[in-house]
């Protein structure tokens, strides 16, 4: 595996200096739940970690790069996962940092909510990682959305430049939502669930980050 480029930290040490003290998957996470949410007022992003660490804010897919480039920084690898939900149900995917210790998964993730949140490393296989994200998915009306997930999706192919960019990563949310995603299960259970209960809705509703 190729090493984080060194060229980084000299041409932008000032904003990449903060990758030396984010050397466990925890401390990561502390540092994504300590910015603040982006609500893209100005419009969709999917912005570097280089201006998410100017600016301090981050949605789910710009904190997972933050999150990888960090663990990459630290001779790990940089891996997305993608949750993909059932179209037309108004909800929205969400991405997590993949990472592994002592052959076990957990995932990094930013997130807005009180669940869709990090996991300790505890699960066997990712499909184990994905369904403890299962039963916390679902609408406001108890609808439960989740329904595939990608495989581990390496940064790597993508050389540095997504490291810097001052220009969104288009490139990147598009080929990770079209990369091979696997279901759940079949269509025939998925029609049957039933729905969230009351108490788990409004739970649901707590948000970390107050739109202004």
């Amino acid at each position: 595996m190729r090493s984080f480029p060194k060229h980084v930290l000299k041409e932008f040490p000032a904003e990449f200096a903060i990758f030396k003290k984010l050397n466990t998957p925890g401390k990561i996470q502390d540092y994504l739940d300590s910015i603040g949410i982006n609500f893209e007022k100005e419009g969709e992003t999917s912005r570097s970690p280089l201006m998410v660490l100017r600016r301090k804010e981050a949605h789910c897919i710009e904190g997972a790069m933050l999150a990888a480039a960090a663990l990459w920084y630290h001779g790990e690898s940089p891996l997305l996962l993608d949750l993909k939900v059932a179209p037309g149900k108004g909800d929205g995917d969400h991405v997590v940092t993949l990472f592994k210790q002592n052959g076990y998964w957990g995932a990094i993730s930013k997130t807005n909510h009180a669940v869709l949140r990090y996991r300790d490393p505890i699960y066997r296989t990712i499909r184990e990682l994905v369904l403890s994200y299962f039963h916390e998915y679902f609408l406001d009306n108890g609808v439960k959305t989740l329904r595939t997930y990608s495989r581990p999706f390496s940064l790597l192919p993508f050389g540095d430049k997504w490291l810097t960019s001052t220009e969104n990563l288009w490139e990147i949310n598009n080929a990770l939502d079209k990369s091979p995603h696997f279901e759940i299960a079949e269509k025939g259970i998925m029609a049957k669930l039933r729905l969230s209960h009351p108490v788990e809705r409004e739970a649901g509703k707590i948000v970390e980050w107050k739109k202004e």
